[in-house]
């Protein structure tokens, strides 16, 4: 992950878990980039790493999706491949992916999607 991106990403995560403290617990990063040597990469794939896989998971369920996904990038940052077919993936499944280009769009994206009603009890 680029400087400008890992800053960006530190930030975003601070203010969610100041902004939304009750939810800090489901709003995770997945370490899923970075330079490793061939062997750690083995290792992390045989364990079920998977190339392409969002930056950010809000595991909330709002409206009609079961969570929210988020890929970080720069201003200029373009989706790789693997990144177009693993969101193309969750979407599928029902949740919602999105590109946040700073922290602006993170903050927005976070409140547009918590501002989504809950599902209903269906029990």
């Amino acid at each position: 992950m680029k400087d400008v991106e890992h800053k960006t990403q530190v930030a975003c995560v601070r203010w969610f878990r100041l902004q939304y403290p009750q939810l800090a617990s489901v709003l995770f990063a997945v370490p899923n980039g970075g330079r490793r040597d061939a062997v750690t990469g083995a290792k992390l794939k045989a364990e079920g790493a998977l190339a392409g896989v969002a930056d950010i998971f809000l595991d909330v369920d709002r409206g009609e999706y079961h969570g929210l996904r988020i890929e970080m990038k720069t201003k200029t940052g373009r989706l790789s491949d693997s990144q177009k077919a693993f969101s193309e993936a969750e979407t599928a499944q029902g949740y919602l992916c999105k590109v946040c280009r700073g922290f602006d769009e993170f903050r927005d994206t976070i409140n547009e999607y918590l501002s989504l009603c809950p599902p209903t009890s269906t029990t």
